[in-house]
């Protein structure tokens, strides 16, 4: 077994070392079998290691693996079409992560006003780099890396208090349609439509930044397609390269123009074998079947996990759930998924003391959903392993 002594400690890792994975079941050193209800943290959204994301790479990387962004590649060129048109219409810039696609964003924001503030709401969470992490109004994230960027503000998650806080000196209001790594707190669309209005009203861009959020995780490809209310802007990461690190600005037209040569880059973003993953995974989680059956089993596994002892309320959308445990009742959280792993073989997140995040893939079947539900109840109740 790895120790990881040679790591700087900047995670807290389980005991575990795994090392193959299928679908939604992973394998430890030993041969014991996982079910994985975190995904990487909505990373494979797809399964481990899907036949056609694994195809998509295998081709790729035995033609072309890199060659930078000073010339055109065709899975590049193709990713960015693809998306583009399946939501925002306008064009794409790359980038290698979701911190990454926000620090973009808000910099492309931010030159089309020349300046301005930039607001958040509370509970939001979009990076841990400089300027996403100045738009993450988490006291515990932030405060041991102050200073940060002057000129960002956040406020409560509401309607009257976005639609005060936009003004004229507002570049950009950065917003998650359902907040990822606070506990699944999803925001209503009245907050969406006002803050649309205001941007609108006041010439600032809305973004929203689907990183975790996005690509049918809620049952429609993307999030803001629930409420209808379309950004400017829509930063995407996590599940698009199907595993490899890739992330991606959306803009729409009036961004389109907004970066000239010079203005921004990075190495290796938008790679060919990257890029291969992602349309193979665009395939996947397009498919208007799979979409359908993860906004209608969202809702049964909702109801089941409602029903589950010491859960007093459940959050989220289609795969994108939260089980807040009364603290009475269970034991924290943090040490509930330790156990899940070590006893049940279930691996879960908990984004907080009392909260539980599920974040199943999309293609995991029902029975293995149903399988990995008991294994959480008789985590919460003992009585129901005897």
């Amino acid at each position: 077994m790895i120790d990881g002594s040679g790591l700087v400690p900047a995670y807290a890792r389980q005991p575990v070392q795994f090392v193959r994975g299928a679908g939604a079941r992973l394998w430890d050193v030993e041969g014991v079998e996982y079910l994985d209800l975190q995904t990487g943290l909505a990373v494979n959204s797809v399964g481990h290691a899907h036949p056609a994301v694994v195809a998509a790479i295998t081709e790729q990387a035995a033609q072309l693996i890199h060659v930078g962004n000073l010339f055109h590649t065709a899975p590049g060129a193709a990713l960015a079409l693809r998306l583009a048109e399946s939501s925002l219409g306008g064009r794409v810039h790359f980038a290698n992560s979701g911190t990454e696609a926000n620090e973009a964003a808000i910099k492309m924001a931010r030159k089309a006003r020349r300046g301005g503030d930039v607001v958040s709401v509370h509970r939001g969470f979009h990076g841990r780099t400089y300027g996403s992490l100045s738009a993450t109004p988490q006291e515990a994230k932030q405060a041991p890396f102050a200073p940060l960027v002057p000129g960002f503000f956040s406020v409560a998650p509401t309607a009257e208090a976005l639609t005060a806080a936009i003004g004229d000196e507002t570049a950009a209001v950065i917003l998650e349609p359902i907040q990822g790594e606070s506990g699944v707190y999803v925001l209503e669309d009245d907050v969406l439509r006002a803050a649309r209005e205001a941007c609108d009203r006041h010439g600032a861009a809305l973004i929203f930044d689907e990183v975790q959020v996005g690509l049918g995780r809620t049952g429609t490809l993307w999030a803001y397609e629930h409420s209808g209310v379309v950004p400017d802007l829509l930063t995407v990461a996590k599940a698009l390269g199907g595993g490899l690190p890739i992330g991606a600005v959306v803009t729409n037209d009036r961004f389109a123009e907004g970066f000239e040569p010079g203005d921004h880059g990075s190495t290796f973003a938008g790679g060919p074998v990257p890029c291969a993953a992602a349309l193979a995974v665009l395939d996947v989680v397009g498919d208007p079947a799979l979409l359908a059956r993860v906004r209608e089993t969202g809702e049964r596994i909702r109801h089941v996990l409602a029903e589950l002892p010491a859960v007093v309320e459940v959050r989220g959308r289609g795969f994108m759930l939260a089980a807040e445990l009364d603290p009475a009742r269970a034991e924290p959280a943090t040490d509930l998924v330790g156990r899940a792993l070590r006893e049940e073989r279930l691996v879960l997140n908990a984004t907080g003391p009392t909260t539980l995040r599920l974040l199943p893939p999309l293609t995991i079947t029902d029975a293995e959903l149903d399988d990995a539900l008991a294994r959480l109840a008789r985590l919460l109740d003992p009585q129901e392993s005897r």
